[in-house]
């Protein structure tokens, strides 16, 4: 009995020594365990900071590298702005053509379209015919003013030079039955030229026509004057004699004393008679020129005649 109760306590010893070095042992994994998750986490700590210190830096440079590239933008396109504006100035210079040939019922509307197709159109002016030509037209029943010569401002002085040079002398009209398609262009660049000049030329010429009117009118306002301070003393002057007849006093009537012009008819006798007067005259200094040299000859005859008988 005390051998069995002697092995069993060593079995209870075994075992219990047996659990206390398997649970050494779990506490030891566990501690291990622990240990390595800690390291775990320590390096996904650092792996997370690496991470974020690359994406810092990986932004830094797409900062810089937007910067860069809204830097090399804003360049561009102030190059493109620049260019632009270069060619917008090129195209804002216009171009003026001169037509010297209007046919009859031609507008500045035909001439928009004909020529519209070709490139932009600015302002255009047509010179209205002579007011002595329209007066003879209203008088013979032609109320319409037809016009005789033109411009036209084109937006590019380019577009204008190959426009004058390739239409001029020919047709107005592209088909047979179109209007106008008989007569033909007759036009020119005007090299130079802005619109400003045309302007001032047309001021000048109503400035000079006002000036012509003014003058005629002045001319004929002081006729007027005049005629009617010379009907007015005439009358004084009648009423003047009339008075005196009146009263009985002696009236003398003025003469007046001039001379009439001649005649076409006195003035070539005149001029006959001059001419016959200078030939009579010419006349006469030949017959003495002649006598004279008749006595010088016969003196000289009877000088060497006289001579040899000698």
């Amino acid at each position: 009995m005390r051998r069995f109760a002697h092995v069993k306590e060593m079995e209870r010893r075994e075992e219990d020594e047996d659990t206390k070095a398997i649970a050494q042992s779990e506490d030891q994994e566990e501690q291990d365990y622990d240990d390595e998750e800690e390291k775990r986490e320590d390096g996904d700590d650092d792996e997370e900071e690496e991470e974020e210190e690359e994406g810092a830096a990986a932004d830094k440079r797409d900062d810089e590298d937007k910067d860069v590239s809204d830097k090399d933008a804003a360049e561009v396109k102030e190059k493109k702005k620049k260019i632009k504006n270069v060619f917008q100035d090129r195209k804002c210079v216009p171009g003026i053509i001169y037509l010297g040939h209007i046919p009859p019922r031609f507008r500045p509307k035909h001439l928009r379209n004909l020529l519209s197709v070709y490139g932009e159109i600015g302002r255009i002016f047509l010179q209205p015919e002579d007011r002595q030509v329209r007066k003879r037209k209203k008088k013979a029943g032609l109320r319409r003013c037809d016009f005789t010569e033109g411009w036209v401002e084109f937006r590019d002085k380019r577009v204008a030079k190959k426009v004058a040079a390739s239409l001029h002398n020919t047709p107005m009209g592209t088909r047979k039955r179109q209007r106008f398609s008989s007569d033909l262009w007759c036009m020119k660049y005007l090299h130079r030229f802005q619109w400003i000049h045309l302007s001032e030329r047309l001021a000048y010429e109503q400035t000079v026509l006002n000036q012509r009117l003014r003058t005629e009118v002045s001319q004929a306002k002081r006729e007027t004057n005049f005629y009617l301070n010379n009907v007015e003393k005439s009358a004084r002057l009648d009423k003047l004699r009339k008075k005196r007849q009146r009263d009985g006093e002696q009236v003398e009537e003025k003469t007046w004393d001039f001379t009439q012009r001649q005649t076409e008819e006195e003035i070539q006798m005149k001029k006959k008679k001059k001419k016959d007067s200078v030939s009579q005259k010419h006349l006469d200094k030949a017959r003495l020129m002649e006598q004279k040299s008749q006595s010088n000859v016969s003196l000289l005859a009877k000088i060497f005649n006289s001579k040899p008988s000698q």
